[in-house]
């Protein structure tokens, strides 16, 4: 389990801190400014998941691999932002791999410290959206989970998907694998296709 873990951690860590980067490229950032940004991205909503279930210090604090493999990936990108640009929109496809990682991730290690159904499940969503999110504070734009696009949603199935899983004894490799491509293909469907919820249409007054 320790394993799976820490695979699903760093391989998330190194997605979401290719999509930071790459909104630091974009938004001019200089490298120290770039790494701070990967960095950040890919490693607040495992963070916030550490706090929240009292698994501190948060791993990505005290082991190094985290650091590491954000860093290499934030100056891969840097080096080379220009063939990372020439994916279709490789920041929302990055942030989708690393969303459906993390959110699976999430919901595994909140089950493995003993949290219910419906907690986990608010767990993994959470590891899920966090470096999203700080990711676009940081550079001062409205985070995506609040544009009306399937983020939180698509995190939240992923997350459901491990729990139900887990309920069922199902084992545990096979339920992530399962859960993290429903929630990557509802982002990408998402990014690919318009698909949102529905927005609130106030009636001028």
């Amino acid at each position: 389990m320790d394993t799976l873990l820490i695979a699903l951690d760093l391989l998330g860590t190194f997605v979401f801190a290719i999509s930071g980067a790459t909104v630091g490229v974009r938004n001019r950032l200089d490298l120290f400014g770039v790494l701070v940004l990967s960095f950040a991205a890919s490693t607040s909503g495992g963070i916030m998941r550490d706090l929240l279930i009292g698994a501190t210090p948060p791993v990505a604090v005290v082991n190094w691999s985290y650091m590491v493999v954000a860093c290499l990936a934030g100056l891969l990108t840097f080096r080379w932002h220009d063939h990372v640009e020439r994916l279709r929109n490789p920041v929302q496809v990055f942030d989708a791999m690393g969303l459906a990682l993390f959110a699976v991730s999430g919901a595994v290690k909140a089950l493995d410290h003993g949290l219910g159904p419906i907690a986990a499940t608010l767990l993994g969503m959470l590891t899920g959206i966090g470096g999203g999110i700080a990711r676009d504070v940081l550079v001062a734009r409205t985070p995506v989970i609040f544009q009306a696009e399937l983020y939180a949603v698509a995190a939240l199935a992923a997350a459901a998907t491990v729990v139900a899983g887990h309920w069922l004894g199902l084992p545990v490799m096979p339920v992530a694998v399962v859960g993290a491509v429903l929630c990557f293909g509802l982002r990408y469907m998402a990014i690919r296709h318009g698909w949102r919820l529905p927005v609130a249409q106030p009636r001028d007054s």
